[in-house]
């Protein structure tokens, strides 16, 4: 209250002079200095030039008094983040070292995870014992963090849902690096995979970057998580062939092929007697890397071998009867 008196009255002072003509360029100034506010007054060059050069001779006091402690603190900020910096790339190393060695089986996620988040928390850990070095106090800093965290959390739901998808799939291991999947509608081999998305390259050579709550949502089709796979055929053959003796020819084009494996035994047998033709299921193993070979190759000889034993395979036909001519319609 007090002060606002005072400059009050000083501004009173200033207008009385200034109608009486005199020199207010110090008690302007001086103005300015107390109360902090810019007004038109800072127009008037000389006012100006007076406010700059106590500006100047206040700053250089504050950097010949403060100056070397306000070094010290910078030097010592960045000797500290280097330190650390030094130390993430280490732990880096380390973790990434313990994970490769390890005897349990763990998940290209699971390390990368374990490596990256290994050298963000030192880095981390850095960061606030530099910010202590200038001064900052560490409470009020993490609870502010924790209230931004909050309102960065709520505003960004969808990545933080494809963030617990990620968790999800770190924990339960339904695909690894390398893997061919089917999920989210999409299918291919797994390149690379984070707690947020997971990239896929399909068959036809694109680059599919599926985030991990659209994966996690749906049903996740693993196709190599097995080392062996069932190739399922189908052959039809018109009703006038000898069944005994397709079944025969089946079992000598599939037992030919050297990539059928011979533990599972493959089978074959009448599946269904369509509308026009017999159908027969033919389902050899094989491995898994070896299964469109194993596909293509039979459904080739299959063919191959029909038309030399002149086996025929119907398409589909329907007999339609006529009645003789002049007969009355029922």
């Amino acid at each position: 209250m007090r002060l606002d008196r005072l400059t009050d009255n000083l501004s009173a002072t200033v207008a009385q002079m200034v109608r009486v003509d005199l020199e207010t360029t110090a008690y302007q100034k001086l103005l300015i200095q107390t109360t902090g506010e810019l007004t038109t007054d800072i127009l008037d060059t000389q006012v100006l030039l007076a406010l700059l050069a106590s500006w100047r001779e206040q700053t250089q006091e504050s950097l010949a008094t403060r100056g070397p402690g306000w070094f010290f603190k910078a030097l010592m900020f960045l000797l500290i983040l280097a330190a650390f910096r030094l130390l993430s790339a280490i732990a880096s190393r380390l973790v990434r070292r313990a994970v490769r060695s390890s005897k349990v089986s763990l998940s290209q996620l699971l390390r990368d995870t374990l490596v990256s988040w290994s050298s963000r928390l030192v880095m981390a850990i850095g960061v606030l014992v530099a910010l202590s070095q200038l001064g900052f106090q560490i409470g009020p800093l993490l609870a502010g963090l924790g209230i931004a965290g909050f309102i960065v959390g709520f505003a960004l739901q969808d990545s933080l849902s494809n963030f617990a998808a990620g968790a999800m799939i770190l924990l339960y291991r339904p695909f690894d690096v390398g893997d061919v999947i089917e999920a989210a509608g999409v299918s291919g081999s797994v390149r690379n995979m984070s707690l947020v998305s997971t990239t896929i390259h399909t068959f036809d050579n694109q680059t599919l970057i599926v985030p991990n709550s659209r994966i996690w949502g749906d049903v996740i089709r693993n196709v190599t998580a097995q080392s062996t796979r069932r190739v399922d055929l189908v052959f039809g053959v018109g009703y006038q062939e000898d069944i005994e003796r397709v079944e025969r020819v089946l079992h000598e084009v599939v037992g030919a092929h050297e990539k059928v494996l011979r533990d599972p035994a493959p089978m074959v047998k009448v599946h269904k007697l369509a509308d026009s033709a017999v159908e027969f299921v033919v389902r050899p193993w094989a491995l898994t890397t070896d299964y469109w070979d194993v596909y293509w190759d039979l459904t080739r000889d299959v063919k191959l071998r029909f038309d030399r034993e002149g086996i025929k395979i119907p398409f589909p036909q329907r007999e339609v009867h006529l009645p003789p001519a002049g007969t009355p319609p029922a």
